[in-house]
């Protein structure tokens, strides 16, 4: 069973996280930032206007965590160019939301930004 505030701490955590990633607001449109977060997992997503149709927007994942709860960590993901999945390595787990995000920021190896 999952508690009600433990989920609105990472939901609020997330968000205020997802915050200070966002650009400048004078670029968000064409460059932002966004997430979901369902069942103990957060997708980290790019929003971009479509390069052939620019009325319409693109979301395009590219750094992933879920929280193994069995485990107390989340598990890091980035994207591969080929629209799957992969741990992240050297460092695929962290204990904490917080540390998922630093991961992302620091992007060490350049697979969440390129």
């Amino acid at each position: 069973m999952t508690n009600d505030k433990t989920i609105n701490f990472h939901e609020a955590l997330i968000k205020k996280m997802v915050e200070g990633m966002r650009p400048p607001v004078h670029i968000r449109e064409e460059l932002d930032i966004g997430y979901t977060f369902e069942k103990n997992t957060i997708e980290l997503f790019e929003i971009r206007p479509r390069w052939d149709k620019p009325d319409e927007q693109i979301h395009s994942n590219f750094a992933k965590s879920r929280y193994i709860k069995s485990q107390g960590i989340w598990k890091i993901y980035w994207m591969r160019a080929s629209g799957k999945w992969e741990l992240y390595e050297p460092f695929p787990e962290v204990k904490d939301v917080g540390g998922f995000f630093a991961v992302v920021k620091e992007d060490k190896h350049s697979c969440f930004f390129g």
